[in-house]
């Protein structure tokens, strides 16, 4: 027959435009769209052969073979799968969106036989990705049992050629004319063997048959030798049964996959059959990434669907508090979008993504449990992203109920890690609350004035180190039935007999002092909203506090950071009733509340203040002027 030109269906220019710029944004994709898509003709015929043997004709070793060729700048995919007839590569490769392998399974469902369902190609567009990188693409394809071959020929503009051709076998053969940036480019070189080798390597190594190159070496004397190699692993370590893969084949996986230097300090392999098949291949790393943290830091896992890459980069499955964990799921199961880069949003997902988590989670609690000194390992690494998880739950009760349990803190006892379980088991039956106190370090807390009652009582507080640790407190409000106390809020007070009476008496106090209050209240310009006596200092002089709801003076500073000062919080300064300098006070506050002696006093102790919760006074210079004029009396 001659040449026969054909037009494609209507619109298809436009659609083939969305192709090529618009669903694949990267280009080296049409490799991995094409194998897949030999894959799927090589299912077929496996599919058709268990019925009716005679349709292999003696050839029942399947192969994909990728021949790049820089002379003639081309690359060829060719598989000996099942093929396709003249009506069928019309059908299926003249129609856009018109899948083959969609129609072949709904053929099988039709005649009531069992359907093998890993077929890759869904949507009837990956072919056309060979358009990305090709100005013409050549498609010549025998059918199992046909003698006839046709050769289909398309630049991609709007129509396509159709002639009868010769082939020795059965399957498709597509040859793509690369476009000039494609062929030793500086991005892109896809008639380098080696160049195509890492593409199988990286999209389509676990594709269920070899996919073969030929390699040429040159020896000494000049005699070039070809040598033929299978370039795909085909067997997928993740499915593979738990007992059979060895410890250090999971820790070079890891360290291959995603390129690191050190082997995990934990794997997940898990494997879920039923409504939703998948497998998982997950992993802790031993150390953080640096921007772990930062807005810059691209979490997800790899997405494989039936062993055939998809994504690299997938954040459905996971949420954010988890993003440190690295890995891959392969199910059959999950509805990808036309490009399958993306994935669609769907209970599949979802019912995948918990698993997930709720595997994970149980496997650290286990850590906890029974490996100690490893899981304080893991939390000095990622307890921040455990504490942002507790913070980001603050309206969902388990979600903060699944975390709790696995925070840690450094505590006042020993200075150790300890979990939230042990503080309260060592709590005293007299204490109904957790004390915390939040500071950049230990020595700086064990510094602050409130401490210095809470060692004498032998009251254990936990060290709130990390900006994140305030928020994650304030998420949980209690546990255990016991409320959290930061020990710099207004509320705090000590519930036992003592504390309860020094309380009373400082009460007393101020009643008989409240002149002296409100002037030291006014001298200060509105810089706190109270001025009170308070019963938790012991040789202090002055503190600040915050009020009992709001920001604490750490987030305050932490929203600082972030450039967003309109968090502010509420300041309350708390002076010693016993100290020296409270008599001081009193007597230049009976001189006159207007003398300026009596006013650089109260600027100067909240300055004292300031500078024990680390902050810098608006105006130094002032201070050290003020601090100069009283040491010269």
């Amino acid at each position: 027959m001659s040449v026969e030109t054909l037009q494609f269906q209507a619109e298809t220019k436009r659609l083939l435009d969305l192709v090529v710029n618009s669903i694949y944004t990267n280009k080296e994709i049409f490799l991995r769209e094409l194998i897949s898509n030999a894959s799927d003709a090589i299912d077929k015929i496996h599919f058709e052969s268990l019925t009716n043997r005679e349709i292999l004709d003696g050839e029942e070793e399947f192969e994909i073979f990728v021949l790049p060729d820089a002379a003639t700048k081309t690359i060829t995919i060719s598989d000996n799968g099942l093929g396709m007839s003249r009506s069928e590569v019309i059908n299926n490769i003249g129609t856009i969106a018109q899948s083959g392998t969609k129609a072949f399974l709904e053929k099988i469902r039709e005649g009531g036989g069992k359907v093998d369902e890993e077929f890759i190609g869904q949507f009837g567009v990956g072919f056309y990705s060979a358009f990305i990188v090709a100005e013409k693409v050549e498609l010549i394809t025998r059918r199992a049992g046909e003698t006839a071959a046709v050769k289909w020929t398309s630049d991609g503009a709007g129509e396509y050629t159709l002639e009868d051709c010769e082939k020795d076998s059965r399957g498709t053969m597509i040859v793509l004319h690369l476009k000039p940036e494609f062929c030793g480019g500086e991005d892109y070189d896809f008639t380098s063997p080696y160049a195509i080798e890492n593409l199988i390597k990286k999209y389509s190594d676990y594709i269920r048959y070899p996919i073969r190159m030929n390699f040429t070496s040159t020896d000494d004397e000049g005699k070039e030798t070809v040598e033929i190699r299978t370039v795909n692993s085909m067997q997928p370590l993740w499915t593979r049964n738990k007992s059979d893969v060895k410890q250090e084949e999971y820790d070079e996986f890891f360290k291959h996959q995603f390129h690191e230097w050190e082997a995990p300090l934990e794997i997940f392999h898990t494997k879920a059959e039923g409504t939703t098949e998948y497998t998982a291949l997950l992993c802790i790393p031993k150390h953080a990434a640096v921007n772990l943290y930062y807005s810059d830091y691209e979490a997800g896992l790899q997405l494989y669907s039936r062993h055939v890459f998809i994504m690299n980069k997938c954040k459905d499955f996971l949420p954010d508090y988890l993003r440190f964990i690295k890995g891959l799921v392969d199910s059959p199961d999950l509805p990808l979008n036309i490009s399958r880069e993306l994935l669609q949003q769907s209970r599949e997902v979802r019912k995948i993504g918990k698993a997930l988590e709720k595997n994970i989670l149980k496997q650290l609690a286990k850590i906890l449990k029974n490996e100690r000194e490893r899981y304080e390992t893991f939390w000095r690494e990622y307890g921040k992203a455990i504490k942002i998880g507790v913070a980001n739950n603050a309206y969902d009760e388990k979600g903060k109920d699944d975390l709790k349990d696995l925070l840690m803190f450094t505590s006042s006892k020993e200075e150790k890690l300890c979990t939230l379980a042990e503080y309260v088991e060592r709590m005293p039956e007299s204490q109904s609350k957790i004390y915390c106190a939040s500071g950049k370090d230990t020595a700086t807390i064990s510094q602050m004035p409130q401490m210095e009652i809470l060692r004498e009582r032998g009251v254990e507080v936990l060290y709130l180190l990390d900006p994140v640790d305030e928020f994650a407190i304030e998420a949980l409000q209690k546990y255990a039935d016991k409320e959290f106390q930061s020990i710099t809020r207004e509320d705090f007070a000590l519930d036992d007999a003592e504390s309860q009476k020094t309380k009373t008496e400082v009460e007393e106090l101020s009643k008989s002092h409240g002149d002296l209050l409100k002037d030291v209240k006014d001298a200060l310009s509105g810089a706190v909203s109270e001025v009170r006596l308070t019963p938790n200092l012991k040789s202090g002089a002055v503190c600040l506090a915050t009020g009992a709801a709001g920001p604490s003076l750490t987030m305050e500073k932490t929203f600082a950071a972030m450039n967003n000062p309109m968090f502010r919080a509420q300041r309350i300064l708390e002076l010693n009733p016993n100290h020296a300098l409270f008599g001081k006070l009193s007597g230049l506050h009976a001189l006159g509340n207007d003398t300026p002696e009596f006013k650089n006093f109260c600027q100067l102790l909240y300055v004292q203040a300031l500078l024990i919760e680390g902050i810098m006074p608006d105006n130094p210079i002032e201070v050290a002027n003020q601090i100069a004029s009283l040491m010269s009396k």
